[in-house]
């Protein structure tokens, strides 16, 4: 008898359709899984035959043919042994499921029968739901997860039996729902706050548009001038994720194994901080099964590279392509796969080894040659590619003794959010958040400039020497400034002070 039970797996951040066709014929007694299984897959047997004898089921003595459809796509992890299982219970008949082609199943099976949490269910989810099929069982640690796709049915399934029980009708279960609209009113606030960062204004309102336009940044100072300080605030001005960011955030944590146990939807824009220890696969993603790096971890977020010229060179290299596209591909022999990666990136940097180059206060130690060495570090082309670059001072004291409370993140994030959905409601339909994200067409369209602000605009492209992605990244960065002061237009002011954000490459790489 052959029968066909419905299952997903993953190219990439996508899921796709998995057909478990399971035949169970006269013969030798044997059993095969085809259709590029995997090792994890392959091992799946006996799982298998541990799990089913666990609850008084039996393997049948017949010759077994389990194939994987569609053939060509290689199967990797263990999220098939529930279909399987289900498959050979009804191929056996020792199990009858009515509607079949409108469920699907995915779990891992311990060797007693219970089923396991496994990794990206929710764009498999996604993409069980799209095809048409209405009810999804997914282990029950994986069900509020699964949930968040609305109009889905899910069950939560913890062992074998209990899902049997349901199929048969002897012990319905209920399915799963959360409240997403709940979920985000309770989102978690960011602990770390503005208020408790006395003196740097100016890198303030550098963070406030980054923060507003998505903008990448690039801080240079002295060691205690607070650097760290600032961007690990960023977080607590970061306007609030709409679902389908969240949606996104939430696929590339699932697929990657992260996403927690008690959280079932990323809320929060995401902050990775990596070591710069870490390797060119770690930060854009790869492998023998490729897994998303930190710059898709951070999708929708900030990645937060502190010391950015003590990273290797290869590995900041490969942000490069990412950075400009919002992608990373990955190609290996079996298959290509593309992760999202529209992130901030933000770094921070000393000016020289020592970190006093240029400082008022302390003699550098550095020879020029090393200053070179170390600020060369990090690439032309990579500089072009981050849209604010922001000196920060060191810290006077008088404003360490200032008694007058700073503006807390509240505040700031208030004008952020009002920015941010001038510009939702600008490129409504177009796939766009924000200003950093404008094509060449599109900041033609929306970057429109008076004879004033175009004049200056173009002083500065010749007297500093500009790239014309430069010139492109000023655009953006004017259209951000505009929208925090609510102007239709954008104003030689702000295309004034963009420009003021692109100098100081020239001051230390010149």
């Amino acid at each position: 008898m052959i029968t066909k039970i419905n299952s997903c797996g993953l190219r990439g951040i996508d899921g796709y359709i998995i057909s478990v066709e399971t035949n169970v014929s006269g013969g030798f007694p044997s059993w095969e899984i085809v259709g590029l299984p995997d090792t994890s897959v392959r091992e799946s047997k006996e799982r298998i035959r541990s799990a089913l004898g666990s609850f008084g089921f039996v393997i049948p003595g017949k010759r077994i043919v389990i194939n994987l459809a569609p053939a060509d796509v290689k199967k990797e992890g263990a999220y098939l042994d529930l279909p399987i299982a289900i498959g050979l219970l009804t191929a056996s008949e020792q199990l009858f499921i009515d509607e079949s082609d409108l469920c699907a199943f995915m779990g891992e099976l311990s060797l007693d029968g219970s089923v396991r949490r496994i990794t990206g269910v929710l764009p498999m989810v996604i993409k069980a739901y799209q095809s048409g099929i209405k009810k999804i069982f997914v282990p029950f640690e994986n069900a509020e997860e699964a949930a968040v796709v609305e109009g889905a049915e899910i069950y939560g399934v913890k062992n074998l039996q209990e899902l049997i029980d349901h199929l048969v009708g002897n012990e319905v279960l209920k399915p799963v729902s959360v409240d997403v609209n709940e979920m985000f009113s309770q989102a978690a606030r960011c602990a770390l706050d503005f208020s408790e960062v006395k003196g740097q204004e100016n890198v303030k309102r550098a963070l406030e548009v980054a923060a507003a336009g998505g903008h990448n940044l690039l801080l240079i100072g002295p060691p205690g001038s607070g650097k760290t300080m600032l961007a690990q605030r960023l977080p607590s001005i970061l306007p609030d994720m709409t679902f389908d960011e969240a949606l996104e955030a939430t696929k590339i944590h699932s697929i990657a194994g992260i996403l927690p146990k008690d959280m079932p939807m990323i809320l929060n824009r995401p902050f990775r901080s990596p070591h710069h220890t870490i390797s060119a696969v770690g930060l854009s993603g790869g492998g023998t099964n490729p897994k998303p790096g930190e710059i898709s971890l951070s999708h929708n977020g900030v990645l937060f590279l502190d010391e950015l010229p003590e990273f290797k060179k290869d590995a900041l290299e490969v942000m490069r392509q990412p950075l400009e596209d919002g992608m990373v591909t990955i190609t290996r022999v079996h298959g290509t796969y593309s992760y999202p990666c529209n992130v901030m990136m933000v770094a921070s940097m000393n000016p020289c080894p020592c970190g006093f180059y240029g400082d008022k206060k302390h003699d550098c130690t550095c020879t020029s040659k090393k200053i070179n060495a170390y600020l060369n570090k990090v690439s032309g082309p990579l500089l072009d590619r981050i849209d604010l670059h922001i000196e920060v001072p060191a810290v006077d004291y008088k404003d360490l003794e200032n008694k007058d409370k700073p503006e807390p993140s509240a505040s700031i994030k208030k004008r952020v959010n009002k920015a941010r959905k001038i510009q939702l409601e600008r490129y409504n339909g177009t796939g766009i958040y924000s200003n950093s994200q404008l094509t060449p067409g599109l900041i033609e369209k929306y970057c429109v400039l008076g004879e004033e602000a175009n004049g200056l605009l173009k002083n500065a492209f010749e007297s500093l020497g500009l790239s014309a992605r430069a010139h492109n990244r000023i655009l953006k960065v004017a259209r951000t400034i505009a929208d925090i002061d609510e102007s239709r237009d954008i104003e030689p002011k702000h295309i004034a002070e963009a420009i003021q954000y692109r100098s100081l490459d020239r001051k230390f790489w010149a």
